[in-house]
């Protein structure tokens, strides 16, 4: 029979400490209004399928849960030939966890709702506490020595839920993204959340799945932790190969 937690149709989550059941969302995809950004309602909340999406600095906090949800499957990711070719060339480095705050800062001030003007002094704020507890994590793309780009996001146990990225030089996120990627399918992580899908990710192999299906795919990423490390593994990327 199954165990706690479990179903015949898979691991299940348990309640949530703090938030409705994400199926309790409104057709706009909203689960809650208002509460803090404090690390331990944070967590709770990207365990269950929920993430924050401030409308300003001013507002409730808006606790969301799209339907459809845009993944990356990472067996499925796409390197389009003129993307491979500039990665082989080498023209950016690529680190991780070297400026989280600069990466949080550039996505900030990026200029759209798409790009990043939800992110509030508040969020930058409670994604930089929770980078120093070991959950928030960055790619930074560097140009001779200076931020091109760079993307950020938490790690859960086999979830990587990707927050926002930006770049000031041409293919500078796609760069960050891809790295970030095959980093994690190198690493073991199970379901790369990124909320919603645009033409960006949608080049690159991501695709949307329904609500009920992603929370059973983190129900099962929940139970299998992943170690995002301490510098980039880039084994299985397609540009490192003979």
């Amino acid at each position: 029979m199954p165990s706690r937690g479990e179903s015949q149709h898979g691991p299940q989550l348990p309640p949530s400490r703090f938030f409705p059941p994400a199926e309790t969302a409104t057709r706009e995809g909203i689960v809650a209004l208002g509460g803090d950004l404090r690390p331990v309602i944070l967590l709770d909340a990207y365990a269950h399928g929920i993430f924050p999406w401030p409308i300003d600095a001013r507002s409730p906090i808006v606790w969301a849960s799209p339907d459809p949800r845009g993944v990356f499957e990472l067996d499925r990711i796409h390197v389009p030939r003129r993307l491979l070719r500039l990665l082989r060339q080498g023209r950016f480095e690529v680190t991780c966890d070297r400026d989280f705050a600069a990466v949080i800062r550039g996505c900030a001030s990026a200029g759209d709702r798409a790009a990043g003007t939800w992110i509030t002094p508040a969020m930058i704020r409670a994604y930089i506490r929770l980078h120093r507890l070991g959950f928030a994590h960055s790619v930074e793309v560097w140009d001779a020595g200076r931020l091109a780009g760079g993307v950020y996001g938490v790690a859960l146990a086999g979830l990587f839920a990707a927050e926002s990225m930006f770049h000031t030089r041409s293919n500078a996120s796609k760069v960050g993204l891809l790295h970030l990627l095959y980093h994690l399918q190198a690493r073991g992580y199970r379901l790369v959340d990124i909320q919603m899908l645009t033409p960006v990710t949608q080049a690159l192999g991501a695709r949307e799945i329904s609500r009920g299906e992603y929370l059973r795919r983190l129900a099962a990423a929940l139970q299998h932790p992943a170690d995002f490390g301490t510098e980039l593994d880039l084994s299985s990327a397609p540009w490192r190969q003979a």
